[in-house]
């Protein structure tokens, strides 16, 4: 797949979505309300079988950008990589569909495939049950701040940024910032996926998480409190809502949580001393109507 990345990160859109690359929608014809024939682009979705050495971890439903960071991220957020893991190789066969991450380290968790739960999110989201057992002793840094012109920043940055969430939906966004810059700018059918990705490429470049805001078109869960959590990034904003399980989990961690973050409105459920309001909302305008359309798909 086409990609643009910078070993850096620190410039505006390091990563950043490829919407006209043919081989992640296509056009499929149908009618619309009138009855009169439309041609439509609609996502990709294919298989993602991933190994970890020799054993195989599990398929995922993406739409195949990014499989080595997606595989990457995958390990990191299942607490199956360590951050001090080496990574000899990652090898990925298109027409198979599978992806093999081979590490240094020997592994096997043969045991832990048993205790896979299903959660909430969108296609083949997971979480295994000793990662809460880490979520429970994971710390956040607790100076870290957002202030509010920045958020109004990156939402614009990150709604007028051409995508594929833009030009089909029935997708999730996710974004890596720093202050008022979009770093990593990650989509797939599952928000699990996109996140995971982010923690690849995070995990890649050595990205370090403390001044970081994560910022996702999805739903406030409980796994993507779980997984910002996991990734030490302290902040995290959606354009949708929360669920109570996620709120609860935020508070328990100490991560800011800030939601319906649309045109000058948000709210905040969790982490609320980390915000520095320095702009008038007044001065901010509303979301314009084309996106306002998106987030109710």
């Amino acid at each position: 797949m086409s990609v643009t990345r910078s070993k850096s990160g620190d410039g505006e859109f390091a990563v950043r979505p490829t919407p006209d690359d043919p081989r992640l929608s296509t056009a499929v014809g149908g009618i619309d309300h009138t009855g009169q024939p439309i041609e439509t682009r609609v996502v990709t979705e294919k298989p993602l079988t991933l190994f970890l050495n020799g054993q195989e971890i599990v398929t995922m439903m993406t739409i195949g950008d990014h499989p080595d960071l997606l595989a990457l991220g995958y390990l990191i957020n299942q607490n199956m990589l360590a951050p001090d893991d080496v990574v000899t190789a990652i090898d990925h066969d298109d027409d198979l569909d599978v992806v093999v991450v081979r590490t240094e380290r020997e592994t096997d968790y043969e045991g832990k495939m048993q205790k896979k739960v299903r959660t909430s999110g969108c296609a083949q989201g997971t979480v295994f049950g000793d990662v809460m057992e880490t979520f429970e002793t994971a710390t956040l840094p607790i100076d870290a701040v957002l202030k509010t012109s920045w958020l109004y920043a990156l939402a614009k940055k990150i709604n007028t940024e051409p995508s594929l969430y833009l030009t089909a939906g029935a997708i999730h966004g996710c974004v890596l910032c720093r202050q008022d810059t979009p770093l990593v700018y990650m989509e797939d059918v599952g928000r699990h996926n996109a996140v995971d990705k982010i923690a690849g490429w995070m995990f890649q470049n050595a990205v370090s998480p403390d001044d970081k805001i994560f910022y996702t078109t999805g739903r406030l869960t409980s796994e993507m409190v779980i997984k910002t959590v996991m990734m030490g990034i302290p902040i995290l904003v959606s354009r949708s809502g929360f669920t109570a399980w996620g709120v609860e989990l935020a508070r328990q961690a100490g991560l800011t949580l800030i939601g319906r973050a649309r045109g000058k409105r948000f709210v905040a459920l969790s982490g609320a001393e980390r915000i520095d309001f320095d702009l008038d909302p007044e001065e901010v305008g509303e979301e314009d109507a084309k996106h306002q359309r998106k987030a109710g798909q």
